[in-house]
């Protein structure tokens, strides 16, 4: 994340009912770092310009196209008036895009977003929010550092937790950790919170090869485990004091990343998890994204994903199709004043 946050970009995927945790926690975010929020929503319908029949006149296929982005635009302008973003600069976008997750690093990337706000939904009343396709490649992709809002709860002095992993497993790039300690830190200090640390770590196993017979897993002596211990603190303490972060603050636990962390953020209340991504091959992801699924699922809390340094998400600046085509734009601006594709919306009491 940027130092400083200037533009915070709310993913809307459903237009049907209000967004309120995402767009709540956009405002607050805005409203402490004096930043502008864009709420944008990438159309699903069919899109006239490839649907119409070859009958219709391009006139034809103009308004209807134009009378589809406007349906949106207001819904996302009913949205901007939520009383959670009075005082903040607002803009809606409303384009037709696909898929959903490129269409949001696109709107991201040429809206130079500093922040990408999603959120995650349960498929029933009562269920756990377990994470979509959409977000499970906004985590891959989006280059941008992305909040996933998983939780209802307001941002009040909240306990910002990052998630570090020293030695690198499964090859992460070596500065991620120090920007893991930078970003959580920046959230900390713009709401008003603290900032912590946690590292989980597995036992030392060794395995002893039996013939005709699987290889049973034998625990080492529990000297051995102890020093094992020791030197895990003692490479997240000096991690924790490059960052200035004071080794009280520091959060070790042995066992699976998913069970500890998860236990961890519900006894504390943790409300954000800043966490790292990298970008694989969908056969590496394969065998060693189970383990980062679990965890992410299993959180209550919401999770900021921050890619490391100079990644790049492959996704294609340039949609498939436009948002609205040139006349369209000219007439609705002669009729209504304002543009379809994006618009700013000024806040209730302006």
């Amino acid at each position: 994340m940027a130092t400083q946050i200037r533009h915070i970009l709310v993913a809307i995927g459903d237009v049907q009912s209000a967004p309120r945790s995402e767009v709540r926690k956009a405002g607050v975010l805005a409203r402490a770092a004096g930043a502008t929020v864009e709420l944008f929503h990438a159309i699903d319908e069919p899109d006239p310009e490839r649907s119409f029949p070859e009958t219709a006149t391009r006139e034809e296929v103009e308004q209807h196209r134009a009378t589809i982005a406007e349906k949106y635009q207001r819904r996302l302008e009913r949205f901007a008036r939520d009383p959670s973003l009075r005082g903040v600069s607002v803009r809606c976008t409303a384009t037709w895009d696909y898929p959903p997750h490129a269409a949001i690093i696109r709107r991201a990337l040429a809206a130079h977003s500093d922040l990408v706000v999603a959120a995650t939904r349960g498929r029933r009343f009562g269920t756990r929010l377990l994470l979509r396709n959409t977000d499970w490649e906004l985590i891959r992709h989006c280059p941008v550092p992305l909040l996933i809002v998983k939780s209802p709860r307001a941002y009040r002095r909240p306990l910002v937790l990052a998630a570090v992993d020293p030695y690198h497993a499964h090859a992460r790039p070596a500065d991620l950790d120090a920007r893991l300690l930078e970003t959580g830190g920046a959230m900390a200090r713009l709401l008003h919170g603290s900032l912590e640390v946690f590292h989980a770590f597995r036992p030392l196993v060794t395995v002893q090869p039996m013939v005709a017979a699987a290889a049973p897993l034998v625990m080492l002596p529990t000297e051995v485990e102890d020093v094992h211990t020791q030197q895990v603190m003692r490479v997240i303490g000096q991690l924790a004091d490059k960052a200035g972060i004071p080794r009280r603050h520091c959060h070790i636990r042995m066992g699976e990343v998913a069970d500890q962390l998860s236990a961890f953020t519900r006894r504390t209340g943790t409300a954000i998890v800043v966490m790292g991504a990298v970008s694989r091959s969908a056969i590496k992801r394969f065998f060693i994204g189970n383990a980062a699924e679990r965890t992410l699922d299993r959180l209550n809390c919401d999770v900021l994903v921050v890619k490391p340094r100079g990644f790049s998400s492959g996704v294609e600046r340039t949609p498939a199709v436009t948002a609205l085509p040139s006349r369209a734009r000219a007439r609705l601006r002669r009729s209504r004043g304002a543009a379809v594709a994006t618009r700013a919306v000024p806040p209730p009491f302006l």
